[in-house]
């Protein structure tokens, strides 16, 4: 494995989350945003499991970039990435409305679901050597019981509507989580450990990926 290679990382997503999750890592990406149709892409994967679906839209986004960029002048790595929250057996996207996520998380007091991220990776060492790694990650989480007034309170805030699930667990929900079984920044929208492992299964050393400042 070679240790010495000075990697571009970018990051295929519009997420602040997922942005902040890399940073936090020691990870400074350069962000590029996919325009991919996500609506198509799922009803076309509307009778496919949720793990399938969030694969698709990964890859999809990855597809997007990949085609709109030119080859790549230093060694890079691209990390996209989609979640959905199953609940039920349903795919819980971003709620959208006040009333989308008071129905959801009304539902949700006190149950159980699956976060699922799926991930897609591609390692480019030089214009002629791509690789791609991709996985599913899924973590179970755990709704504390809430009232009415403080879902309203919530909701009010508007945090709900444009996220997984309608809920953050780097956030304002994150008092009304109970408890998170699996990898808890999955739920924030990358899963950490599976990139690590999916770049070491690509040849990569994850530490020549940090940007540590003194």
């Amino acid at each position: 494995m070679n240790q010495s290679v000075n990697w571009e990382v970018v990051l295929g997503s519009a997420s602040p989350a997922r942005l902040g999750l890399l940073r936090n890592a020691g990870i400074d990406p350069r962000v590029v945003v996919a325009d991919v149709d996500e609506d198509a892409i799922t009803r076309e994967w509307e009778h496919a499991d949720v793990a399938g679906l969030v694969q698709a839209l990964a890859d999809a986004k990855s597809e997007a970039i990949l085609a709109e960029r030119p080859a790549p002048t230093v060694p890079t790595i691209l990390i996209t990435a989609d979640s959905l929250f199953r609940f039920d057996g349903e795919a819980l996207g971003k709620p959208g409305t006040p009333e989308l996520a008071r129905e959801r998380l009304t539902a949700l007091a006190g149950r159980t679901g699956h976060l699922l991220t799926g991930h897609t990776l591609v390692v480019e060492r030089d214009r002629d050597h791509r690789r791609v790694g991709r996985a599913v990650a899924a973590t179970e989480v755990t709704f504390a019981e809430f009232g009415a007034a403080e879902l309203d309170a919530y909701i009010a805030t508007g945090e709900p509507l444009n996220v997984a699930g309608g809920f953050t667990l780097d956030g304002l929900a994150a008092p009304f989580i109970q408890g998170i079984t699996g990898d808890p920044s999955n739920v924030i929208g990358l899963s950490l450990p599976l990139c690590r492992q999916l770049l070491v299964d690509l040849g990569v050393f994850w530490p020549q990926l940090w940007r540590l400042t003194d």
